[in-house]
């Protein structure tokens, strides 16, 4: 089906009915009195025929200006009470469904239902929101989120009987690379296949299907209800902290040369690299330390498998077991293990946990 054509000003409306509903009322406020200005403008007296030019072009600005700062404010402002009360539907259709248990709330409202629903919970969570709508109820990017210089993107499925296989997962990967997006959600009423789960592993992708989302939602109500004392602790990551659960962390696994957390091997999906192995801190996006993973030919072939250089051998040894390198006994100066002690190699810069006596 062809898709029906909008005025301009139809444009407007729809433009400002997806922002902050204050927004668009100071939209409308600034764009009366500039075009009030205008149009305000007294006309050229003309007393030759060099200015006839210039009073017909300030006569077609006045006139335009006139018409203009009565239509545009009228289509901001009706934007921003569109925009209100789809607010208002949100945040009700939201504390409706939190009130309720299990998933059948989400597959019992429309796409379009869900979408608020999502929208209003990464809302609460700090994001700025601003919804595109994607192209319908299967399609397209429809939330972007925006936290301090970073951008996010969001795009709800509610799907109820189908799975979500690896084709539109990997689609949506390819808008967020297409986007420089710092990381996305792919949302889900139902549920994903295991391709689909393979293929985000290691990636700055969520796949949030309905029962992760249900407990996400029964999470935040609860964090809202007792006054956080410590102000350093988020009840909500970007992208919570990996943990033996969710990602194998090696016992041989390296310490972020940033923050200090353990790291997680992955596998590069895109550039030269692709296909290959490397440490990744467990916090990313929020600490985006790497590291390389070293080689079998790193090993010296004189070495039997017994003496072989791992970190905790390594420590004691003070030898790096990436490079061979020097160790040096180093503080961490940031982060969760901020004061701790860990062993720095000078020439590749990796970080080594300290193995303790005995």
């Amino acid at each position: 089906m062809a898709r029906q054509k909008r005025s301009p000003i139809e444009d407007v409306i729809m433009v400002a009915s997806k922002l902050p509903w204050w927004a668009g009322i100071v939209l409308a406020l600034v764009s009366y009195l500039v075009l009030h200005a205008f149009a305000s403008r007294p006309a050229i007296h003309v007393t030759g025929p060099g200015q006839m030019g210039e009073a017909m072009t300030r006569s077609i600005i006045t006139t335009m200006a006139f018409f203009g700062q009565i239509i545009l404010p009228f289509a901001f402002g009706f934007g921003a009470l569109i925009s209100g009360i789809n607010s208002f539907r949100q945040k009700k259709l939201y504390n409706s469904v939190a009130a309720r248990s299990g998933v059948g709330a989400l597959n019992e409202m429309s796409w379009s239902d869900f979408e608020r629903l999502v929208s209003e919970y990464y809302r609460r969570q700090g994001f700025q929101v601003t919804r595109e709508g994607g192209n319908g109820p299967d399609g397209g990017i429809d939330l972007v989120l925006r936290q301090k210089s970073e951008t996010y993107l969001v795009q709800c499925k509610q799907w109820k009987a189908y799975k979500i296989g690896v084709q539109p997962v990997r689609e949506f990967y390819g808008v967020m690379a297409s986007r420089s997006a710092a990381g996305g959600y792919f949302v889900t009423s139902g549920v994903f296949t295991d391709e689909a789960k393979s293929f985000a592993q290691g990636l700055n992708l969520e796949l949030v299907d309905g029962q992760k989302l249900r407990e996400m939602i029964d999470s935040a109500q609860q964090s809202t209800s007792p006054r956080i004392e410590n102000k350093s602790r988020v009840t909500h990551e970007i992208f919570p902290k990996e943990t033996a659960s969710s990602a194998e962390i090696l016992p041989d696994a390296p310490l972020c040369p940033q923050c200090g957390t353990a790291m997680t091997k992955r596998i590069a999906r895109h550039g030269s690299n692709a296909g290959k192995e490397f440490w990744g801190c467990t916090t990313y996006p929020k600490c985006k330390g790497i590291l390389p993973v070293a080689s079998e030919t790193d090993v010296n072939p004189a070495q039997t498998p017994d003496q072989c250089i791992t970190p905790q051998t390594a420590a004691k040894q003070k030898i790096c077991p990436q490079c061979g390198g020097e160790l040096v006994l180093k503080n961490f100066q940031s982060g969760p293990r901020a004061g701790e002690q860990f062993y720095g190699c000078v020439p590749c810069k990796k970080g080594w946990p300290v193995v303790q006596a005995g």
